[in-house]
């Protein structure tokens, strides 16, 4: 989720009168600008790494310690928790709190602080206090663990894909063709349609899609039309990797 409104248009002359009406009526100065791409975070690596917390404070203190091994998920799985504790080195009634934290600290990765994804966590191992652990402690613990194997683990940013699909002329395809392949698009069809008319069908990054509507009305003097869906996630090229990151560093700084 990227928390914001999206209103979309035929052009900057619609938008802008979109944005008087929301001035004049509801006295709501919007600020119109590119949306956000929800870009995801995951690693590439599997690595054992150890979280342990511990603190005194007079009295009762706080104790945990776990060993979890992060590694790459199957393809489509979001996060997946395996328990492989034996021989209760790790108390049973502390284990969902272990879950627990591993799960609230995938909303921001260590990248660009994206969402992470395809991630597995196997906890295997660990050791408790018979009075200082308790279940903020293994929370803690577990989240020690997490940034420590997220660093180490090849972490990687993700950008989301997306199916387009364009039907135009078939005199303006090498047009349509050539501008895919600058937005780094691929190729995936091209299909006669009836009526002089050709369906190009691609799959392209989000990022580069912005603008797309109002440059193929541009490009084709209105006459092509085109649908896009999100289709997958995939690995950022490292160029598109290090801006992104970039960018994110710079907007916490200011």
């Amino acid at each position: 989720m990227t928390t914001e409104t999206l209103i979309s248009g035929q052009g900057e002359l619609e938008l802008e009168v979109v944005r008087q009406k929301l001035l004049s009526k509801f006295g709501a100065d919007a600020v119109f600008k590119d949306p956000k791409i929800a870009y995801r975070e995951s690693i590439r690596k599997t690595i054992k790494v150890q979280g342990r917390h511990k603190k005194q404070s007079g009295g009762h203190g706080q104790f945990g310690d776990v060993w979890i091994e992060f590694s790459p998920a199957e393809p489509g799985v979001e996060f997946e928790f395996e328990d492989a504790v034996v021989g209760g080195a790790v108390p049973r009634n502390f284990i969902p709190s272990v879950e627990k934290g591993l799960r609230e600290n995938l909303v921001k990765g260590v990248l660009a602080g994206f969402p992470m994804m395809g991630l597995r966590a196997k906890l295997y191992d660990g050791s408790s206090h018979p009075v200082d652990s308790s279940e903020m402690a293994f929370k803690v613990a577990a989240n020690l663990a997490y940034k420590a194997g997220m660093e180490a683990a090849n972490p990687v940013l993700l950008e989301p894909i997306g199916n387009l699909k364009v039907l135009i002329p078939d005199s303006m395809m090498g047009d349509i063709i050539g501008d895919i392949n600058k937005r780094r698009g691929r190729i995936l069809g091209m299909n006669p349609v009836a009526g002089g008319l050709q369906e190009v069908e691609a799959d392209v990054p989000m990022a580069e899609m912005g603008s797309y509507a109002v440059d193929l009305r541009s490009m084709t003097q209105g006459r092509g039309s085109f649908t896009l869906e999100f289709a997958r996630y995939e690995e950022a090229p490292p160029n598109v990797a290090e801006k992104v990151i970039a960018e994110a560093a710079a907007a916490q700084e200011e």
